[in-house]
């Protein structure tokens, strides 16, 4: 399993690494979205140069007797996927302000603003994962060996962790999601064929890009994390070697699958991955600023009057 391990872990540094590179120097990737994008880029890439690495070694019960020192690798993990989920969360109410409060999303989302959020979600993720590492653990096992199971309280993987800190911030994002398709499909049942058309190629693409991401993320993560809910809940229950190994490498998969996700879907992204391979200069001159403007691609009235735009066109160009 280690050579597939490996596979990803310079795939997802490699290719998070591209993403970020292309948004900073591509002027028209540099938008609010796309800063939390970065952040979540950027906890791939650890994940790839940390995590599994550290996962690897700790799976052949190394470092052995430094206890601290396996607490803080085996807690690594836990941290950047922590990363990750409050990443695609303020992305989600980001989305959720553009749509349902447009007039007040450049001064809500402004550049400043979603920096200080980043690093507080850092800094709750760092400690998230240092939980364990502070005492929430099973103590020094037997032999000195650092491995996970053995050390890592599962009641704080599945409680704390899986129920608390994963599965009620993915609760709130499909339900937020859930609202933005419902109020887009709301304004478009009130425009013309020609308005519905542009939203649809436009805007639309860009919520449903941003939600794919998310499930890709539930995807991967979730059945390791209903295994571990099988180790702490039904301790006699066998789970296969073959499906703990796939669910484990599923998990770490995702760190890697995002930015060729990126490629495949979204417009801007690819430019900017093709310019950076091939050494091109910036092709994108036009900067698109975080603000919502009364004139996007859904119109500032619909068809009987008085409803306010809810996207903005140079919102949603930003992820095509």
């Amino acid at each position: 399993m280690a050579p597939y391990r490996l596979a990803i872990a310079v795939l997802a540094a490699g290719g998070n690494g591209l993403v970020c590179v292309a948004v900073l120097r591509t002027r028209q990737l540099r938008t609010v979205t796309n800063f939390f994008l970065v952040s979540l880029a950027v906890a791939d890439v650890f994940v790839g140069l940390v995590a599994i690495p550290c996962a690897i070694m700790t799976d052949q019960g190394i470092p052995r007797n430094k206890f601290l020192l396996c607490l803080v690798m085996l807690s690594s993990i836990i941290t950047f996927t922590q990363s990750s989920i409050f990443s695609l969360l303020a992305v989600a109410i980001e989305r959720y302000v553009a749509i349902f409060n447009p007039f007040r999303y450049q001064a809500i989302m402004t550049p400043h603003n979603a920096i200080i959020i980043i690093v507080i979600t850092w800094l709750i993720s760092l400690l998230i994962g240092l939980v364990p590492a502070l005492g929430w653990n099973k103590g020094p096992p037997e032999g000195g060996l650092c491995l996970f199971v053995p050390i890592i309280d599962m009641s704080y993987m599945v409680y704390f962790n899986f129920f608390g800190c994963v599965l009620f911030p993915l609760l709130i994002m499909f339900v937020i999601y859930g609202r933005i398709f419902a109020q887009v499909r709301w304004q478009l049942r009130r425009m013309s064929s020609k308005q519905r058309l542009k939203a649809v190629t436009k805007d639309v693409k860009t919520a449903i890009s941003l939600f794919l991401v998310l499930f890709l993320f539930t995807v991967c993560w979730v059945p390791l994390h209903i295994i571990n809910c099988l180790i702490l809940l039904c301790p006699i229950c066998p789970i296969p070697l073959p499906i703990l190994s796939t669910a484990i490498i599923l998990s770490h998969a995702n760190s890697a699958v995002n930015p060729i996700f990126y490629a495949l879907r979204m417009r801007s992204f690819r430019q900017a991955f093709i310019n950076i391979l091939l050494g091109r200069r910036r092709s994108m001159k036009t900067q698109i600023v975080p603000s919502m403007k009364a004139s996007g691609s859904f119109t500032n009235r619909a068809t009987n009057g008085g409803s306010a735009s809810v996207l903005s066109s140079r919102q949603s160009r930003e992820c095509m």
